[in-house]
């Protein structure tokens, strides 16, 4: 059916798929968990340190080793039976976080199992992204993937709204424990509800392609097709969304507002994306998705230039929603990026693009962090860096727009 004719698949259509089902499951009861931990871990260390400091680091190890991680360890999930990874690393995670949860532990050795947990954490989210290709078909592919961005955006802000109350009522120690059985159920929910599937990569003789091989290929398929160049370069423009959530406390305090009202303001944005992702994935035909990308790259960095006004609590709210929104370009993004590349690179190419998205967003936020301690206006800062990122996204819509012309697009 032609582009501009096809009907988006349901999303009933694709929670009929017990494969997706199993995935979406296992995922959604462990992103609370996650959260979870996040809190519990930073009481924790709060309680043992008094400092304020150690733990804003411990907070930013729960995302650093993934920029590690990515590059290296991405490649397993080209190399073994991507079932069998997401497995292994959920049972490790499980066993690494219960560790976290035993009384006492000194803060070095609790730093040590943070990281290797969050090193499992690559080889997993590339073979689950790198399987769900086979799982879901067509359009089916890009609707499951609306499905898990809104219930993974739903899931983190409940875990954050919640996760100070239950740590409060339970411990920060049970908390970790909590974590722990949540890794431990997506493990079994995996290994009964997904279809074992064969290794993807192989040399041509049949052996296994190195981790180091593998991560070559992945570099070369990504920067020799230009459509796949600009793909993630459009999601590296996540690194200029994310300014306002790194100022978002400092913000609130410029306009006379109290630390509810940075929650207010850090909630906006995930709940723009998550209506965003709804409404774009069932209004727009798949096509016209593709076709949109570029337009609502660069229109999910515009709202923010508003920042110069100085707005207030409810039109920064509306400014934040309004980008949140324009930002489900990202999820046809992705879906794009993965059916374009290789099977055999697929979970190799995710751990470089993700890797990359990890690390434009942490230096948006180190270089909003420092701006802002020039010009001593968050909202100034906010205004100035999205001013300059509508001027990079142009050029970079531009290029998604002739690489789709240039060369065919995969159905979606």
């Amino acid at each position: 059916m032609a582009d501009g004719v096809e009907r988006p698949a349901s999303f009933g259509s694709v929670l009929a798929v017990p494969e997706f089902r199993a995935i979406w499951l296992a995922e959604l009861q462990s992103v609370f968990g996650d959260q979870l931990a996040r809190v519990a871990l930073s009481v924790l260390v709060y309680d043992r340190t008094g400092s304020a400091a150690w733990p804003a680091l411990t907070y930013a190890l729960t995302y650093l080793p993934d920029l590690i991680g990515g590059p290296l360890l991405s490649g397993l999930a080209d190399r073994f039976p991507r079932k069998a990874v997401m497995v292994n690393a959920d049972a490790g995670r499980a066993v690494l976080v219960g560790l976290m949860a035993i009384p006492g532990l000194p803060l070095w050795l609790l730093a040590t199992l943070l990281v290797l947990t969050q090193l499992l954490n690559a080889p997993f989210t590339a073979a689950q992204a790198a399987i769900m290709p086979s799982v879901l078909s067509g359009d089916k592919y890009v609707a499951g993937q609306s499905i898990r961005q809104m219930t993974g955006q739903t899931g983190q802000l409940a875990g954050f709204a919640l996760g100070g109350a239950v740590i409060a009522a339970i411990g920060p120690g049970k908390g970790l424990a909590v974590d722990a059985v949540t890794f431990a159920v997506s493990a079994l929910v995996i290994r009964f509800g997904v279809r074992s599937r064969p290794a993807a990569g192989a040399n041509a003789d049949g052996t296994k392609v190195s981790l180091f091989s593998g991560l070559v290929a992945g570099a070369r398929t990504i920067w020799s097709d230009s459509r796949l160049r600009s793909l993630v370069m459009l999601a590296w423009l996540a690194g200029f969304v994310i300014v306002p959530e790194g100022l978002a406390v400092p913000y609130a305090a410029e306009i006379g507002g109290t630390a509810a009202t940075a929650g207010l303001l850090l909630a906006a944005h995930p709940a723009g994306i998550v209506v965003g992702v709804f409404l774009f994935g069932r209004l727009v035909a798949p096509g016209t998705r593709q076709r949109l990308i570029g337009v609502l790259a660069v229109l999910a960095i515009v709202p923010l230039v508003g920042y110069a006004l100085r707005p207030g609590l409810l039109p920064a709210i509306g400014l934040l929603l309004a980008s949140g929104a324009c930002a489900a370009y990202q999820v046809t993004a992705a879906a794009t990026f993965m059916r374009l590349v290789p099977d055999a690179e697929r979970g190799q190419a995710f751990g470089l693009a993700g890797s990359g998205l990890i690390a434009a967003q942490g230096v948006g936020l180190v270089v909003g962090g420092l701006l802002a301690a020039v010009l001593r206006s968050p909202a100034l800062t906010v205004a100035v860096v999205a001013a300059v990122g509508v001027l990079v996204a142009l050029p970079v819509a531009a290029a998604w727009r002739r690489a789709r012309r240039t060369f065919p697009l995969l159905p979606l």
